[in-house]
């Protein structure tokens, strides 16, 4: 194998994406990926506007609508009495900010990925599980436990939230939120109810919520209940059973109801994130997507977040490669650095806040249902600040490599509090 310019480890996503961007701009990319073949594990996925803006930047938004579906609206309902609470119209979202909101299967679109990287040249190789990682000078390498070297300019860490990489920047552990989340899709045929596929509903209950939208152009219903496990509160290790589930939705509405005997309840998905750290390059080895910055997914942003990342690199190494084809690696990592962990951060924080506000219960949910009503259906004070097209996403100008002063993320806890207090 020839050296490449670029080694990535990790074959999701986040990984996919960004050797897609910087092979895109003429760089040799090698993707490791530790399982014997490219895949992705889940159901469905929300893109929002900044991410489905980056695609169309890649050429790939129009086939990621075909494959998936592009609703009308989404609503926040309450998991007891089955109440309106807010919504947002994604048609009018689509008009404030250039791009479309839309739902995918995430096989979809790491296939989608996976093709546009083989169509580019990307070199992908399976079966590698890296286990180290060093660098000398003007290469990095990440090794594998078979022992295998990949040596490249720089190695960029995609390996999830459990990365071997960042333990060269933070001695951490990831974070359990005691919250755990059941997933299921199932023909709509087969739903036994009629499914208005035009939403993307989220119903909100005490220390639990449940969503439902479509996908696959409306063949298939997408479902994710998410509760806290009081058997993980109590420190037990066995915890997010089937019989927590049962318990965790036994006061919900019949719409909820309605939707959990289509679960899958043979495997579920404990959820954690990490706390932010803002040094994710060190020399030539860099972190990003979940190595950087796993969220909790209530702003529904972890995916996208990885693929941000890949696009703000790509655009640093474009903006800083000679005329002989040599990149300033040194400058576009620190610029990578400048922009992404602040933005992350507030990300990762406003989710672990938003989790709170669902899963109210008692006079402090009654409250939130009534500051939720209030709200006007063409308030966007808490999307402008990530939906928008904000300093990140301009054409080519200076002001893409500053960070964002993002003030609604960080007061939005703060607000919250003082609105719901006795």
């Amino acid at each position: 194998m020839s050296t490449p310019d670029v080694v990535i480890v990790g074959g999701g996503i986040g990984g996919l994406s960004t050797a897609f961007a910087l092979s895109r701009g003429g760089l040799k990319v090698r993707v490791l990926e530790q399982a014997k073949e490219f895949g992705e594990v889940g159901a469905g996925i929300q893109l929002a506007p900044n991410c489905t803006r980056i695609l169309d930047d890649y050429g790939l938004l129009e086939e990621a609508k075909a494959r998936g579906v592009v609703p009308d609206t989404m609503v926040m309902r309450d998991a007891v009495d089955g109440s309106d609470l807010t919504s947002l119209d994604l048609r009018d979202l689509e008009r404030r900010y250039g791009f479309p909101y839309l739902v995918i299967h995430r096989s979809d679109l790491h296939g989608l990925f996976l093709e546009a990287c083989r169509e580019a040249g990307v070199e992908l190789v399976t079966e590698q599980r890296v286990t180290a990682y060093s660098q000398d000078g003007d290469k990095a390498t990440a090794t594998t436990e078979a022992g295998a070297v990949h040596e490249g300019a720089v190695v960029i860490a995609a390996d999830g939230l459990h990365s071997v990489a960042r333990k060269l920047f933070v001695d951490d552990q990831p974070v359990s939120s005691a919250y755990v989340a059941y997933r299921g899709t199932v023909p709509i045929a087969e739903t036994g109810r009629p499914v208005d596929l035009s939403e993307v509903v989220v119903y909100v209950g005490p220390r639990c919520h449940f969503v439902h939208y479509g996908l696959r152009g409306g063949d298939l219903l997408n479902q994710v209940a998410v509760f806290e496990s009081p058997k993980a509160r109590a420190g037990l290790e066995d915890w997010g059973t089937p019989d927590e589930l049962d318990t965790a939705f036994a006061g919900t509405c019949d719409a909820v109801q309605q939707g959990l005997p289509h679960m899958w309840r043979d495997k579920w998905w404990r959820m954690y994130d990490r706390d932010p750290i803002t040094t994710w390059v060190d020399g030539r080895i860099a972190l990003l997507g979940d190595a950087a910055h796993p969220p909790l997914q209530y702003m529904a942003q972890g995916a996208i977040m990885a693929i941000e990342d890949g696009w703000v690199l790509a655009e640093h190494v474009k903006r800083l490669r000679g005329d002989d084809g040599a990149v300033d690696w040194a400058g576009a990592l620190a610029a990578y650095e400048a922009v992404r962990p602040e933005h992350c951060r507030r990300v990762v924080l406003t989710a672990r806040a938003w989790g709170e506000l669902w899963h109210l219960d008692g006079v402090k949910r009654e409250r939130r249902n009534v500051l939720l009503r209030a709200r006007k259906v063409d308030d966007y004070s808490f999307t402008d600040w990530i939906y928008g097209p904000t300093a990140l996403f301009p054409s080519h100008e200076p002001a893409m490599f500053e960070p964002i002063p993002l003030v609604t993320a960080d007061r939005l806890a703060g607000d919250l509090a003082d609105a719901l207090a006795p």
